[in-house]
């Protein structure tokens, strides 16, 4: 069942009622979050459970239930919600459609809803109708990253539980939002790269409590005596813990597979973006993922859910399984040969709270009277699911979004929001002789062909749902000159030639000539992971004959997520530029054309790094370390460990201009920390013949870090003749006689804006203890003494930093 129409997720962009599920089960999205009556065609009946009008209807006297007694704490009304309730009402509430409980005036509530990049109609929790026909379609994660923007990825979240909560005032939306995807895009194949914050776990980190600080933050309430009152705008839910990162490839999919993972590389790369989820974000839900790590399922591990989200980092909010994980842990995985009812005790008691499937209604009821599982677990679970929805106001309402309703949704700031934020992730790849930026008195006759020269749904991506509207390439590109369209391929796959030639002579009679080309969900999605890193079928051949053929200058703009091995594009002198444009969401086809045309200058940096396809020819999707695998000849994985060539690396975009780094100044080029009696030194491993200090770390938990800080000033100067912005990347570089570390790590970034001839001071403050932490080989995380290395960008500044432990 969790299999079947797996597939179909890449084009649910054209469904607005038939919605499939991140299961692949299909839904007809036929009724609002809260119930079947509660939409109507000019919004909702639905105010919010505690009103006293409402319990009047239902004939129920409210001020008999005390968990509608505003006054009192969430946790004494949570009790009394919960502790009316009988076993066989409890376990009907946990499931992604809380089925409620008419007696205690409790409506139904689906749990799903989801807001990637925009409200989405994947779920049933929200759709799409008449009265509500669209919701601003941002760019997807993978693009927006590459803007290296903190509060872009904010605002962006802002605008998003906006509109959010504008459809729920409608009875269009619920209030829990399954987004966003924070997994760390550790193979470029993987068919979700363009749902992921990239490569870096540090910066993906950083994109999600952004993004979840956008969606959740109420003003005024950002910070709060206790966590687990704190008001939420809507609720989100950083998925899918952990180690997912395989779909479908080469015969091993989600639901079988087995994550074989070192200690090493999961606290190093595949659990701190989720603790920074937590723990920054203050997340209000967690997905646990479809597959194993180690020989146990995720949704069933007490180490990963109590132990680790609830006891270490302390989630204020609830655990939910992606859906039907708990099928397929009994049918596919079939661990430990457990029984249904055996399944649904050990993943309750493991700390998985609701099940986005029908497992825990249908079986923790028999769970219970068969002794597998207590009253009491149950009753855990409920109180983590409706303190949630009391703090998003389903009790009790917020006044202050009542007055949200369609004015707010496709609001003209949120679509210009779309807009600015792919010209902001746009990255310039190549620009030979300053071709680019285009004038529009020299290049009036546009020839404008490839697969994607008209994309619409495909500049969505996945999980998005209706947009507000299109601007696809050729309606950009109109906008500054004659338009001529060719089509080139019929569709991603470029199955035939056919339709080469017409773009090859639109080209031929054009000013210039603009290839959009690349991949779609057809090649790479969820479900779906890619085989190799080339442009497939035709694509190859449509841009290499279109470029011979051309009178003037040809841009080559690839929609894509994961990294593709466009060398040929890259050494053809013909070219003279190329841009990626990720799939740039509802407005990507006017934000490609201000860029081309200059309008706005490119400031945006690769997330990932774009390998040569012989990479992908080297080491199975499957195996899941970082570091390099001398003895299977398995290079290593991100720019952290991979140190061989590369199309484009990690961290790459060009600008209009030009930009210097000049005027460093640091606080200190020295940190000395004093030991006491009760620390203790802890042993690295070294390169062969290096020295080792005599105290070569100390674990990082073991220092008092709040103490140690440095910080540095740069002044950034554009010295060319534009304004532009630029990205500053600041990486760690750990000391170099320490054996597998990481070749470098972004410790931090800015994104400034500095106007032509002119400069900016930019600061930097680092705690000693985060910046130049590594993780050894046991999973610790210690700080290492000696010599580490500051680097600025990749302009070539930097500056020592020496640790000692006196």
């Amino acid at each position: 069942m969790a299999k079947v129409l797996n597939f179909l997720l890449g084009i649910s962009l054209s469904i607005l009622l038939l919605n499939v599920c991140a299961n692949g089960r299909a839904v007809v999205n036929n009724a609002s979050t809260l119930s079947e009556d509660d939409a109507t065609p000019k919004g909702s009946n639905f105010t919010y459970v505690c009103d006293p009008k409402r319990f009047d209807d239902l004939g129920l006297e409210m001020s008999s239930f005390s968990f509608c007694d505003s006054s009192l704490p969430y946790p004494v009304r949570v009790k009394d919600l919960v502790d009316r309730m009988t076993i066989d009402e409890k376990v009907l509430q946990l499931g992604n459609h809380g089925k409620g409980v008419q007696r205690l005036g409790l409506p139904k509530y689906e749990w799903w809803s989801e807001a990637l990049h925009g409200v989405s109609n994947v779920g049933p929790g929200t759709y799409f109708d008449d009265l509500v026909p669209g919701a601003t379609s941002f760019p997807t994660v993978i693009l927006t990253t590459a803007s290296f923007n903190e509060s872009l990825w904010k605002t962006i979240g802002q605008a998003v539980s906006t509109e959010a909560r504008a459809m729920y005032n409608l009875g269009r939306a619920g209030l829990t939002f399954w987004s966003p995807t924070i997994n760390v895009l550790r193979d470029p194949r993987w068919g979700r790269a363009t749902e992921t914050p990239g490569e870096d776990p540090f910066i993906v980190g950083k994109y999600a409590a952004n993004y979840v600080r956008g969606l959740q933050d109420v003003e005024g309430h950002d910070n709060y005596t206790d966590p687990n009152s704190r008001p939420l705008k809507v609720s989100s839910c950083c998925k899918h813990y952990a180690a997912y990162d395989v779909d479908n490839w080469s015969g091993v999919d989600r639901f079988h597979f087995d994550a074989r993972v070192t200690e090493q590389d999961m606290v190093e790369t595949f659990l701190r973006p989720f603790e920074m989820c937590v723990k920054e974000g203050d997340a209000s839900s967690i997905m646990c993922s479809y597959n194993r790590v180690n020989g146990i399922p995720t949704c069933a591990d007490p180490k990963l859910l109590n132990q680790t989200v609830r006891g270490e980092w302390d989630l204020h909010g609830y655990i939910v399984s992606d859906c039907d994980s708990i099928e397929v842990m009994v049918d596919d995985h079939k661990f430990l040969g457990d029984t249904r009812e055996d399944a649904v005790a050990r993943t309750l008691k493991a700390g998985l709270d609701l099940d986005c499937g029908d497992y825990y209604p249908d079986f923790t009821g028999s769970a219970f009277r068969q002794g597998k599982v207590r009253e009491a677990d149950v009753d855990k679970s409920l109180k983590y699911l409706y303190t949630v929805l009391m703090r998003l106001g389903w009790f009790d309402g917020h006044p202050q979004y009542k007055s949200l309703g369609k004015a707010d949704v496709c609001a003209d700031e949120h679509i210009e929001l779309a807009a600015d934020a792919a010209r902001q992730g746009i990255v310039l790849l190549k620009n030979d002789n300053d071709t680019l930026p285009l004038s529009t008195s020299k290049f009036r006759n546009l020839a404008v062909v490839g697969p994607h020269a008209n994309a619409t749904s495909a500049m969505l991506g996945n999980y998005a749902g209706a947009p507000c509207r299109y601007r696809a390439p050729i309606d950009g590109f109109a906008a500054y000159g004659k338009v001529s369209y060719a089509m080139g391929c019929g569709e991603a796959m470029c199955m035939n030639e056919s339709l080469i030639f017409p773009a090859v002579r639109a080209a031929k009679k054009a000013d210039a000539t603009i290839i959009v080309a690349g991949l779609d969900m057809t090649i790479e999605a969820e479900s779906l992971d890619r085989e190799n890193l080339t442009l497939p079928g035709y694509q190859t051949q449509l841009i290499n004959q279109v470029t011979e053929a051309a009178e003037g200058p040809v841009i080559l703009v690839i929609m894509s997520a994961g990294g593709v091995d466009i060398s040929f594009a890259k050494d053809n002198t013909k070219i003279k530029a190329i841009l990626w444009a990720g799939y740039p969401g509802e407005e990507g086809g006017r934000a490609i054309a201000d860029i081309v045309f200059g309008k706005h200058n490119p400031g945006g940096r690769l997330p990932t790094t774009w390998y040569e396809e012989e990479y992908a020819q080297k080491l199975p999707m499957t195996s899941l370390q970082l570091r390099p695998i001398d003895s299977l000849g398995y290079p290593g994985r991100t720019y952290k460990f991979f140190n061989g060539s590369t199309v484009y690396p990690f961290g790459h975009g060009l600008s209009y201009t030009k930009f210097n780094y000049t005027n460093l100044k640091t606080s200190k080029r020295a940190i000395h920390i004093k030991l006491s009696k009760f620390n203790h030194c802890h042993n690295l491993n070294y390169t062969s013949g290096a020295y080792q200090p005599r105290c070569p770390a100390m674990i990082v938990d073991d220092l008092k870090c709040h103490d140690y800080q440095f910080d540095f000033e740069v002044e950034v100067l554009n010295v060319g003749k534009r304004d532009g912005s630029e990205v500053i990347i600041v990486y760690s570089q750990p000391p170099n006689e320490l054996a597998a570390s990481p070749i470098k790590q972004v410790i931090g970034f800015q994104r400034v804006s500095v106007p032509a001839g002119e400069s900016q001071k930019v600061k930097f403050k680092y705690n000693v203890c985060e910046s130049l932490r590594i993780v050894d080989s046991s999973a610790q995380i210690v700080l290492p003494s000696g010599g580490h290395t500051i680097l600025v960008g990749d302009s070539g500044v930097s500056f020592p930093i020496h640790v000692y432990f006196d």
